[in-house]
Parts: C-alpha cells; structure tokens; sequence
C-alpha cells in the first residue's frame, strides 16, 4: 500500500482497553494484556502497510491517578511487553524511542527501557511510546528552551519539543469512541488529519489501520489554504 497517499507517521491514543474488559466480566488487567497484543498486531500492520513511523500513547502524565492496583497491572505489562517484544523489534527493525519522562518510573522499567533503546537504535522504523507523556508539558518545557536559548518562535519551540526528531504527524487514530485529544500530541497535530472509531483498542487490528489508512488518502490536505 506504500505511495505518496500512505502517512509517514501515524499516532494512536489507545482507549477502550476497561471497556472491553468489563464487557466480557473480566478484571481491567485482561483489558491492558489484550491491549498489549493489539500492539503488537499494529506494529506489524504498520511494517505491512508501510508506515514509518507509529506514536501510541502508552501511560499519560494524569494516569498516575488511576488507582494503585491498576497503575501495578499496567507497569507490570510494560515489564512483559519490553521482555517478549525485545528480540522482535530488533529483527523486524523496528526503532523504540520514547516520548515523556520515564525516568519516573521504577528503576527495573527505566532499566528495561534504556536497554530496548539501545538494542534497536539501529531500527530503520520507529515504535515511539509516550510515557508518563502529557503533551501541555511538553510545550512549556519546548518553550522555556527555546527562550533560554534566546529566540521563541514556532520554529524554535517545535525543535525543542520531544518529537522533533520525528517525521511530522500525519494521522491521529483515537478508539473507543471518545472524540478529544487528551492532552496528547497537541502542538504536532495541528494539521493532522483525524480519525475517531468506536472499536475498543484491543480489537484493533490490520484491518482497522487499513480502513483509517484508506480515509486518510481519500481526503485533501490543504494547511489552512483553499
């Protein structure tokens, strides 16, 4: 499917992982492992499809509110996925890098994710993972850079910011329905196009991504002209 219409970049805020479980009585956990594995199918759909690179919003700076159990259940899985994906990555060539300060994260996990970034820093795609990523923060840390630095402008901010190394956003995906950003990826959205679906995250899959990959190339792109 790689041609001129195909995004470069695709994020996706992956939402509905409670809501699958609870549909099914089974405990929020089973929702974040089966949203685990929904992961992983759209890394591989991506590759398949021709994405280059694909920003999934993992664990938000406001998700530190969510009750002790969960916020465990989540960094356990994120223990699980680095170990069982690792090796994947690196022959599937696939680059992980992070957004957002993971260093507030327990010392194994911070451990865990510095070796993951350096075992596929040679990776000719990018799996980037927000972490503990809000992105009104990233715009005030972009922009107090930019003016220590002695010049703030658009320029100036957006190559402080936590993306700037990545190509520019072309799609946003949301699941589950809800029709907001979440405090994610704000300033790289600007001119994004913009896909809400009702699917529940962890019954994404390539088919899903293709449809949202096909409505992306149907529609015209014009940043603010006519």
């Amino acid at each position: 499917m790689t041609d001129a219409t195909t995004p470069r970049h695709v994020a996706i805020i992956m939402d509905g992982n409670g809501r699958w479980a609870k549909k099914r009585h089974l405990p929020r956990a089973m929702g974040h492992r089966e949203g685990g594995e929904a992961v992983r199918r759209t890394v591989r759909a991506c590759e398949k499809l021709g994405v280059e690179c694909l920003t999934l919003y993992a664990f938000s700076s406001e998700n530190w509110k969510r009750d002790e159990e969960e916020i465990s259940d989540l960094m356990n899985l994120m223990r699980r996925f680095i170990e069982a994906n690792l090796d994947d990555m690196v022959e599937q060539q696939v680059k992980l890098r992070i957004i957002g300060d993971y260093k507030a994260f327990q010392p194994d996990i911070v451990e865990r994710l510095e070796h993951a970034l350096d075992k596929t820093s040679g990776g000719q795609r990018t799996l980037a993972v927000a972490l503990n990523y809000g992105s009104q923060q990233e715009i005030a840390r972009a922009a107090a850079k930019a003016a220590a630095a002695g010049e703030v402008s658009v320029e100036s901010i957006a190559a402080n910011l936590d993306t700037a190394d990545l190509p520019p956003l072309d799609l946003l995906i949301r699941t589950s329905g809800e029709v907001r950003l979440s405090n994610f990826l704000l300033w790289q959205s600007a001119y994004a196009e913009m896909i809400f679906t009702d699917v529940l995250w962890p019954d994404f899959d390539e088919g899903h991504l293709r449809a949202a990959l096909e409505e992306f190339a149907r529609r015209e792109r014009r940043y603010g002209g006519r």
